[in-house]
């Protein structure tokens, strides 16, 4: 078995973020919030859900705000268990396949007639992938030590970006060009692109499986493990209330996540909707953002090692606040409102990947040494993001239904911002945290 440190074991687990960016890229960004869009759009986008009539974007936002309701509510119990019985790497892969299988069935998701397949299957595809993230991140302070952890979530979220941009550009061919693969049915080419996706998921995730330690303290779990997983979940709760220092980034986390993970669900719905953009202007800029967030990754991993975490976090902080101003005053009248969309798109590149990587390793650094629950602590850093996410689906729910637009909910999502850096400024240094 690798041990901790190890190169090859670093990479293994970076590897999974190849293997899983692609959802986040293909369905959570680019290629399926723009054919859902596509497809229900007629009869000014209203769409028939269990009964019900919906405006298409509100019934996406809350079937997602639902799956991470679903995840936040979860996976503490299950981290708790998976850390008692050292099973982290068995939930890992039950995730991952019930992501990746679900992210396949949206090939069957062809329009309004059957658009119960889009919402059902995004609500367990979207499960399914930030399910397994919990158990991923908690790997971390296992596969790396403390002064590792900066350059290897790093590396994870390049990986991810890179792997994603391969796809996404193989799949962008089929979408933008069909005749040159002799498809002639609209639909066709996003919902392959939905088939390589899962398929790519399952497939690449396979040798960070191989890799993984599985059960690395020996642990020998008794029976009744949902009692125990409780009792191992309420001393990890218990011991995050005495340490202030991770409770103020929880809250601080809190608070940008919410437009961090916001944005990244519903760029593409803004641009479409609010700034009239053609789907070719939004491809170009989640491409940017990808390959910028590559360098934005490494950039500020190494300034952190210089400059400390903290101040590193803050300066992201800024200028996604600043980023929610500009987007907030584009205006789909302006000539050259595609530009400014492009120059957007690289400033948010710069620190989308930064603010992730520092995030998760800032946290890994927090959690004490001697614990060997690792994947009950990251439980409550997912939880926290995923809250986060639900927050901000419903405010842009709400939004949407009374406005129709996305440009009074960028501007509120500031505000978040604003208030995630003043969270921050509490914060103290600590061993491995400056």
């Amino acid at each position: 078995m690798l041990q901790r440190g190890d190169k090859k074991l670093i990479n293994a687990w970076a590897f999974y973020d190849w293997a899983n960016s692609v959802y986040s890229l293909v369905i959570g960004t680019a290629v399926f919030p723009i054919y859902y869009e596509s497809v229900t759009e007629s009869g000014d986008g209203i769409v028939e859900f269990l009964g019900t009539e919906w405006y298409n974007t509100t019934v996406y936002s809350y079937a997602l705000g639902l799956s991470f309701l679903i995840v936040a509510l979860l996976s503490p119990i299950l981290s708790a268990i998976a850390d008692y019985t050292g099973n982290k790497e068995k939930f890992l892969r039950f995730f991952c396949f019930l992501g990746s299988l679900s992210v396949m069935a949206l090939f069957f998701f062809t329009g309004k007639e059957n658009v119960w397949i889009g919402i059902v299957f995004t609500i367990l595809a979207s499960i399914g992938f930030w399910g397994s993230i919990v158990f991923y991140n908690a790997y971390l302070p296992e596969v790396a030590f403390p002064e590792q952890q900066d350059k290897a979530s790093a590396k994870g979220f390049m990986l991810g970006y890179a792997g994603s941009v391969l796809l996404l550009a193989f799949n962008l061919s089929m979408v933008m060009k069909p005749d040159l693969y002799g498809i002639t049915d609209s639909t066709l080419p996003a919902r392959i692109s939905f088939l390589t996706v899962g398929i790519w998921w399952i497939g690449f995730a396979q040798y960070t499986f191989k890799h993984l330690p599985n059960n690395p303290y020996k642990r020998k779990p008794e029976k009744d493990y949902i009692f125990k997983g409780y009792k191992e979940l309420q001393l990890v709760f218990k011991e995050i209330k005495t340490q202030s220092q991770l409770k103020i980034l929880l809250i601080s986390f809190f608070l940008y996540s919410v437009g961090v993970q916001t944005i990244i669900l519903l760029a593409s719905v803004f641009g479409t909707k609010d700034l009239g953009l053609e789907t070719s202007n939004l491809i170009v800029t989640i491409l940017l953002i990808q390959i910028v967030g590559i360098v934005g990754a490494y950039l500020f991993s190494r300034l952190s090692d210089k400059i400390g975490n903290i101040k590193a976090l803050k300066i992201t902080i800024i200028i996604w606040a600043c980023a929610c101003v500009g987007a907030y005053m584009l205006n789909k009248e302006d000539p050259s409102v595609n530009l400014k969309f492009y120059a957007l798109g690289g400033f948010l590149g710069l620190v989308l990947g930064a603010i992730q990587t520092l995030s998760r390793s800032t946290y890994s650094k927090l959690i004490p040494d001697e614990t060997q629950d690792h994947a009950t602590y990251f439980s409550f850093f997912d939880v926290t993001e995923k809250i986060a996410i639900v927050v901000g689906m419903i405010i842009a729910g709400i939004v949407t239904s009374y406005t129709s637009s996305l440009r009074l909910f960028i501007l509120i999502l500031a505000v978040f911002f604003i208030a995630g850096f003043i969270v921050l400024s509490f914060m103290k240094g600590s061993k491995y945290v400056k």
